[in-house]
């Protein structure tokens, strides 16, 4: 291990060089002992790099078994466009789509929100907290806002399909258009993070839309957190 880099924690150093290892092609790692060994260190150096890996879900450890490697799935690519529809974006991919209520509220739409929905500031609305899931594996959690008096039943209509399409389809809305799509990314929140199964420090990207009906009215405004190292946005033209 090289000891010239001034300043860095030799667990720091530790980690660089198990990631390198991981990067090679190693599917499980040497006991503790043989760790330290190889790179001059104490056990206890071995057992932070291990701990901070294992936060990363680059590693886990198995007690009377050893410390493994965590393959990572490969990341999906997901198109956004006009028209895009989770379950159909998974469903290409052979990987199987599911979607499921986490929360929902009813509130008053602020100004941002009513001027997006086309409604009076103070219109209500509700809010729905969704986690969608590829195969069991956590893609994105999204924050979607209906308006209250077209969509009266919404809640109750995702919650038995998971789908949004379906529970627009409920109440009347066969079809349904973005006009654009904003993309940004940040740090995961504490509760993102938890329904997403991720380490803390996690980045996320972010989407921010508006869905029109065919008379080219809105009828939902949605902000989506994708995990950054399970999914790929692709924006279609």
């Amino acid at each position: 291990m090289d000891r010239t880099a001034a300043g860095i924690a030799r667990w720091r150093l530790v980690a660089d060089e198990i990631r390198e290892m991981i990067a090679g092609g190693a599917d499980r790692l040497p006991v503790e002992t043989e760790l330290a060994a190889r790179f001059g260190v104490n056990r206890h150096t071995v057992r932070r790099a291990l701990s901070v890996l294992a936060a990363e879900g680059l590693v886990r450890s198995e007690r009377g078994r050893g410390t493994f490697v965590e393959r990572s799935p490969q990341r999906l690519v997901y198109p956004v466009g006009a028209r895009t529809r989770f379950t159909e974006n998974v469903s290409r991919q052979a990987r199987q789509p599911a979607g499921r209520l986490i929360g929902a509220t009813r509130e008053l739409a602020d100004a941002s929100l009513a001027r997006e929905l086309g409604l009076r500031p103070g219109a209500p609305l509700h809010r729905l907290e969704t986690l969608h899931v590829a195969d069991g594996v956590p893609l994105s959690v999204g924050t979607v806002w209906f308006p209250a008096e077209r969509f009266a039943n919404i809640v109750t209509a995702y919650a038995e399909t998971g789908s949004v399409t379906k529970a627009l389809a409920a109440h009347g809305v066969e079809d349904y258009r973005r006009r654009q799509t904003r993309i940004g990314a940040e740090r995961v929140s504490r509760a993102d993070a938890e329904h997403l199964a991720c380490p803390p420090d996690a980045i996320v990207l972010v989407t921010q839309s508006a869905n029109y009906d065919a008379d080219d009215v809105p009828i939902q405004v949605s902000r989506s957190r994708f995990l950054a190292d399970r999914v790929e946005l692709l924006v279609e033209s």
